[in-house]
């Protein structure tokens, strides 16, 4: 497994995806941790659905960057900064 400097400082990508993709992967780790904790069931639903929203976004962007198809790369950026806030 890479530390977090090694993947920042490797690869191709652009640093606003690598930067993305580490906190995407660390609120996942963090949801993890809550789902496990959890005893209700319906909140634990609601984490996962937390959770899938989050791979939704980590799997367009992989798609996105793979297909080197830059509109939809833009249309994947600009939907991380306007569904994060």
């Amino acid at each position: 497994m890479l530390r977090f400097k090694q993947f920042i400082s490797e690869g191709k990508y652009p640093m606003w995806l690598r930067i993305t993709v580490g906190g995407l992967v660390l609120q996942m780790r963090n949801l993890n941790q809550q789902i496990q904790s959890e005893k209700d069931p319906k909140k634990q639903n609601q984490l996962i659905s937390q959770q899938n929203t989050l791979l939704s976004y980590i799997s367009g962007l992989g798609i996105g960057v793979s297909s080197t198809d830059n509109v939809l790369l833009k249309r994947l950026k600009g939907s991380m900064v306007t569904k994060r806030k």
